[in-house]
């Protein structure tokens, strides 16, 4: 049997232009996951953040030193752990998106669901006091909120770069769970109860 060298040539040519249809759709897809992993690094600090459980961190079971900080209306504010309390612990800075899309939220929580006996405290890292005085004042924050303006405890003990960020730490000062990014209120009602049922 004969085949004729125009329909060979046809049946070459689309199979050709099938393949190339192929591996441009194969690219289209890699750099559509590559621009959302782009996005969600930009958004969470360079961080991705899993909804369900607390991210890993080389700070899980180390025991933090203490730390005192001014408050951002003034006194004093130490380490809860000094205390043998166990506590959560809100890194945010007033010039971060996520943070003012998180702290309204996490503040609505506390007011409405009372942590005690664990502590929670926000730390304002590498901010204008003016302006973190104003957020936490928009947001409704009724706990104590920290002054860190050169990042000496942040940065120092906590060794973060990004925020927000949050820290659960037993009595003992021992870190039981790290979270980056904004936290999701049932990630924050899961971990205070385990807190609250270590120190109970």
């Amino acid at each position: 049997m004969t085949v004729d060298a125009d329909s060979h040539e046809t049946a070459s040519r689309r199979f050709t232009r099938q393949s190339s249809r192929k591996r441009t759709l194969i690219g289209l897809g890699v750099l559509t996951a590559i621009a959302l992993i782009a996005v969600v690094s930009v958004l969470t600090g360079g961080k991705v953040t899993n909804g369900n459980v607390l991210t890993t961190s080389e700070l899980v079971g180390q025991r933090l030193k203490s730390f005192s900080l001014n408050g951002l209306d003034g006194g004093e504010i130490r380490a809860p752990w000094e205390s043998g309390r166990a506590s959560v612990i809100v890194f945010f800075a007033s010039y971060c998106g996520p943070c003012k899309a998180e702290m309204p939220k996490i503040a609505k929580y506390i007011r409405m669901n009372n942590p005690s006996p664990v502590e929670v405290l926000a730390v304002d890292a590498t901010d204008v006091r003016s302006s973190a005085q104003a957020m936490v004042k928009k947001d409704g924050v009724t706990f104590p909120v920290a002054f860190d303006p050169n990042g000496v405890v942040t940065s120092g003990i906590f060794r973060f770069t990004a925020v927000p960020e949050s820290v659960f730490v037993n009595a003992k000062g021992v870190v039981t769970g790290v979270d980056f990014g904004a936290i999701p209120k049932k990630q924050l009602a899961s971990a205070i109860h385990s807190l609250k049922t270590e120190n109970g």
